[in-house]
C-alpha cells in the first residue's frame, strides 16, 4: 500500500481494532450473521505523518445507500446553521448572488440554512435514499459520487464549497481535490469539516475509527493534502461538535493571508506532538486498557441484576461495540431515533435496535454510544435521570481540544 495523501510506501501499523463489519451496514433479522468483516487497522505515514486505513471497503458499498441522517440531531443542524452564518457573514454578504456546491450533502441539513440566507444550492450525495429526501425537501441535489468527472458535468464554478464530515470519507480523494479547485471560483472559499485527530486521541474516542473513515486528520497532515492541489487554509476553528472538529476555511494559494488564529493552532499542535508515531503508540495502549475498564464496568452492572441499553446506534459505537465484543448478553437495545432504523439489529453484535418514542420500559442504565451529543442528551434526560436512570458515557469529550 502506498500512503493515500503523499504517496509514500513508509507506512507503519499503529492500531489495529482486529476484523469487523462495515459498522453502517444494521441488518434486517434474515441478515444476522450474514454480514462480511474486514481488517480495521491504522497505519501511519513516516513521510506525511497523516493516519489512515489499510483497507477499503468499496465506496458503492458504504455509501451507495445508507441510514444516516444529518438532520436527525438537533445540535447537529444548530452547528450547520451557525456555519453557514459565520461563512455568510466573513465572505458573501455583500453579493447579490451567491453559490454553494454541498459534498456529501446528505438530507440537505446543511444546504438548508445557506438557502435562507439566499444561496443558489446543489448538492452531491451518494446515498440514493438521503438525496431522495433532500430533493424531495427542496434541495436541488444529484445522486452520484462527487469526483473530478462530476465537477465536470456540472459545469460551472461556486462562490463557495462545502465538506462536512467527509473529507476523510474519500476513496478518489485527489479527484475531488481537483474537482474542487477547477470548481471554485478565483475569491471562493472552501469550508472543510472534519474530526480532529489531535482531539480524537484526547477523548480516546477510538470509535471514530471505522471503514467510513478512510484518513484521520490533523492540520499538518490535511494542510499537505490541499497544498498538494493548490489549495491553501489560511483559517480554521476548533469546535466542540463531535468530540471536537476543524472549520477550516480553504482557498486557492496565496489567495488569502494566513489568520493569526490559525498560525497559534499550528503551533498547539506541533507543541502537543500528536503527529509523532509515538503519539499513536501510546493511544494504541490506552485503546486497550479502555476495554478492559468498561469489560468490568458492563459486567458488574450485569452481575448486580442492572439492565443496560444502548443509547443511541451511531456508527461509531459499532465499532466500540464490536472492538469489546459486547453485544445482547450486556446490552439488551440500542434505543435510536432513527426511523430509517426501525426494526434493524446492529452489524457484528446483533443488539437489536428499539424506537426511543415507542419504549414500554427503561433501564438502569443507558450506555451512551452516541457520546458526542452528550450535552443535548442529558438535557433532554433529565425526567428519567431523575427517577435514578443512570446516563454512562464510555468517552467523555472534553469542551476544549
Amino acid at each position: 500500500m502506498i500512503c493515500r495523501v503523499c504517496d509514500s510506501k513508509a507506512l507503519d501499523m499503529v492500531i489495529d481494532l482486529g476484523e469487523q463489519p462495515w459498522c453502517n451496514n444494521f441488518l434486517k433479522k434474515e441478515e444476522i450473521g450474514k454480514e462480511p468483516f474486514y481488517p480495521l487497522r491504522v497505519l501511519y505515514c513516516q513521510d506525511c505523518h497523516t493516519s489512515q486505513l489499510d483497507f477499503t471497503v468499496k465506496k458503492e458499498i458504504m455509501f451507495g445507500d445508507h441510514t444516516y441522517l444529518s438532520g436527525v440531531t438537533k445540535s447537529l443542524s444548530e452547528h450547520f446553521r451557525n456555519v453557514a452564518a459565520e461563512v455568510d457573514s466573513r465572505f458573501f454578504a455583500h453579493q447579490k448572488t451567491k453559490s454553494v456546491l454541498d459534498i456529501g450533502s446528505n438530507d440537505g441539513t446543511q444546504l438548508k440554512h445557506f438557502q435562507s440566507l439566499g444561496y443558489e444550492v446543489l448538492g452531491v450525495e451518494s446515498s440514493k435514499t438521503t438525496s431522495k429526501l433532500a430533493n424531495e425537501a427542496g434541495v436541488p441535489t444529484l445522486n452520484e459520487f462527487f469526483n473530478q468527472e462530476t465537477m465536470r458535468g456540472i459545469g460551472k464554478q461556486f462562490d463557495l464549497f462545502n465538506a462536512a464530515g467527509v473529507f476523510f470519507h474519500l476513496e478518489e480523494l485527489h479527484s475531488v481535490c481537483r474537482a474542487i479547485k477547477d470548481g471554485l471560483k478565483k475569491d471562493g472559499v472552501f469550508v472543510v469539516q472534519f474530526l480532529y485527530m489531535k482531539s480524537i486521541m484526547e477523548n480516546l474516542a477510538f470509535d471514530q475509527i471505522y471503514h467510513e473513515h478512510l484518513l484521520y486528520y490533523t492540520l499538518e497532515t490535511i494542510e499537505k493534502l490541499l497544498n498538494r492541489h493548490g489549495l491553501e487554509m489560511f483559517d480554521a476553528t476548533l469546535q466542540t461538535i463531535h468530540g471536537g472538529s476543524i472549520v477550516g476555511y480553504v482557498g486557492h494559494t496565496g489567495s488569502r493571508p494566513i489568520s493569526d488564529q490559525l498560525k497559534k493552532m499550528r503551533n498547539k499542535e506541533d507543541v502537543s506532538g500528536c503527529n509523532t508515531i509515538g503519539a499513536y503508540r501510546d493511544f494504541d495502549m490506552r485503546i486497550k486498557l479502555m476495554k478492559e475498564e468498561n469489560l468490568v464496568y458492563l459486567r458488574k452492572a450485569k452481575k448486580n441484576g442492572k439492565k443496560v441499553f444502548g443509547f443511541g446506534a451511531p456508527v461509531k459505537g459499532n465499532t466500540m461495540l464490536n472492538y469489546f465484543d459486547v453485544g445482547p448478553d450486556l446490552i439488551e437495545y440500542l434505543v435510536e431515533k432513527n426511523q430509517l432504523r426501525r426494526g434493524l439489529y446492529s452489524p457484528g453484535m446483533h443488539i437489536p435496535l428499539e424506537m426511543e418514542d415507542e419504549l414500554t420500559e427503561f433501564p438502569d442504565i443507558y450506555y451512551v454510544l452516541a457520546w458526542n451529543f452528550k450535552k443535548e442528551i442529558l438535557a433532554n434526560n433529565q425526567a428519567l435521570i431523575a427517577k435514578g436512570v443512570e446516563f454512562y458515557f464510555p468517552v467523555n469529550p472534553k469542551e476544549t481540544a
